[in-house]
């Protein structure tokens, strides 16, 4: 049996209603933008009408009637005055306008995205910060996150900038590897790649972690602002320190925080040790320091690696000597112990004749070393003595005669560094990528931050003393001479280089007897 056709008005039904749909929405949204301004002012007649009877069931029985006679003489000053209603008016529609405007909501906390973060976050700490005997604990899975992150931020990407973490008690903070747990853990799930700082509260149970920005690597090497006895290792974050100091990048001047080692016969840390592996800037900083140093004092620098990477100090006034071989090495370190001593023996007979110390004895002598352990090695296979010996002296007595020595050597060569060395630089420098156990080895402290894996060169960490690990980026202070430095920062090496002295017939190398 054949089926019928539906009637013509019973299948174009659906399309009909389609379009009366469509022509009565836009009938609607068109009488909307109309009516908008009328329907903001009934809104906001609506909630000044609203706040009205408020305020009237708020007021005390005995106000109102005083309260009703000056509304109506108000009324009555309003009729008197010419244009007066219509003013009234206006000013009653301009005020329901301002109370109807729609407002955009502000949002006051995290969006469904960053919540999740925070509850994953939350969760993953959950078996660090609890424990089954706690009755109440504060960290369970499927509890409140808002109870342990008292304040948090998020960056433009959507990750944790910053988190306040509030943790229980009996939490082992005191011990370094649970520490270090808790750090990794929110190094990894904040999202790597950052630099984190962590700093724990121990007596209120708290822990901030926050991102630390990216130090500038755009400053080069210039005259700072410093006193003799100064060196500017490099700079800091901004409140390290208690000082900053102006600097020059490019044509932009601005305060920087430095990290600044003080050196003379009053300073606690007089040697400095630089570690770090190639390319790390060790040899760009301990370059800062001879161009800094010529300022004021002299200079002596000993290359192991014989690349000749200071070969634009040699001949200048102040530079001693620049020597890459180990006889020029043996003969300028035999040279630096021998006048150590003879500046111990003039400033003491000086002292006991009641007179000032010599000026010669006064003027500061600055022994620089990069890679000493390949001197080592070609000494020992050579049957003569380790460069490193004759450091003793320089090393023990340098404060008090105002010698300093620098020493830069890299990690897998650690070990070879000999003990005076070791003892006595209490300034410490490590530079490059490094893994907090390498830090800690070298400092003496673990940083506070955790170390990305790529870092520009001179980037790194110090430590005077006993005080704080400090993030430390070096000024660019690059070889004039290489091919690929920049024009920028070779004019800015070149600028600072000495002139050159006229050269000697004998150079200060050969041992000169103490005297006594």
């Amino acid at each position: 049996m054949a089926r019928r056709p539906l009637p013509r008005i019973l299948s174009s039904s659906s399309a009909s209603i389609t379009r009366s749909r469509e022509i009565a929405r836009t009938a609607a949204d068109s009488a909307t933008d109309v009516l908008h301004p009328l329907i903001t002012i009934s809104r906001g007649l609506r909630k000044l009408a609203a706040g009205g009877r408020q305020k009237w069931a708020s007021l005390p029985k005995e106000r109102r009637g005083p309260a009703l006679f000056l509304a109506a003489a108000c009324v009555l000053v309003v009729a008197l005055i010419p244009y007066g209603p219509l003013l009234a008016l206006i000013a009653v529609m301009a005020a329901a306008a301002w109370k109807g405007r729609e407002r955009v909501p502000v949002q006051t906390g995290p969006d469904e995205a960053e919540t999740g973060r925070l509850q994953s976050l939350y969760e993953a700490l959950v078996p660090y910060f609890s424990v089954p005997e706690d009755p109440a604990p504060l960290f369970a899975h499927g509890g409140e996150w808002d109870k342990a992150f008292s304040d948090y931020a998020f960056d433009e990407d959507g990750r944790i900038s910053t988190l306040h973490v509030k943790y229980p008690a009996y939490f082992t903070d005191g011990e370094a590897d649970s520490r270090a747990r808790i750090e990794q853990l929110l190094h990894a799930k904040s999202g790597r790649g950052r630099e984190y700082h962590f700093a724990w509260d121990e007596e209120g149970n708290q822990l901030v972690m926050s991102v630390l920005p990216a130090l500038s690597t755009s400053i080069a090497a210039q005259p700072f602002v410093t006193t003799p006895g100064e060196t500017v290792l490099g700079f800091t974050d901004a409140g390290a320190v208690q000082r900053t100091m102006p600097v020059t990048d490019g044509e932009e001047t601005f305060d920087a925080p430095p990290v600044v080692w003080r050196t003379g016969a009053r300073s606690t840390e007089p040697h400095l040790l630089v570690v770090g592996e190639p390319g790390s800037g060790t040899t760009s900083l301990l370059r800062s320091i001879a161009l800094q140093t010529l300022r004021y004092g002299d200079v002596l620098i000993v290359e192991g690696s014989g690349t000749g990477e200071y070969a634009c100090l040699t001949g200048r006034s102040g530079v001693l000597a620049v020597e890459c071989g180990l006889a020029g090495a043996l003969a300028t370190l035999e040279w630096a112990a021998h006048e150590t001593e003879r500046r111990l023996i003039s400033a003491n007979r000086a002292r006991q004749a009641g007179h000032p110390a010599p000026e010669d004895t006064r003027r500061p002598l600055w022994i620089l070393l990069d890679r000493p352990s390949i001197f080592g090695h070609l000494a020992a296979a050579d049957g003569r003595t380790d460069p490193q010996q004759l450091l003793q002296v320089p090393l023990r007595h340098g404060r008090a005669a105002n010698v300093t020595v620098v020493v830069a050597e890299q990690f897998d060569t650690l070990d070879t560094l000999s003990d005076p060395v070791r003892q006595h630089t209490r300034a410490r420098v490590v530079l490059g990528p490094a893994s907090p156990e390498q830090v800690e080895t070298v400092l003496g402290a673990p940083p506070h931050t955790t170390p990305t894996a790529a870092v520009p060169p001179g980037r790194g960490y110090a430590r005077l003393g006993t005080g704080p690990v400090l993030r430390l980026q070096v000024p660019a202070t690059p070889d004039p001479y290489d091919d690929a430095t920049s024009e920028a920062h070779r004019q800015a090496v070149l600028d600072l280089l000495p002139q050159r002295q006229a050269p000697l017939d004998s150079a200060p190398v050969e041992a000169v007897p103490a005297e006594g």
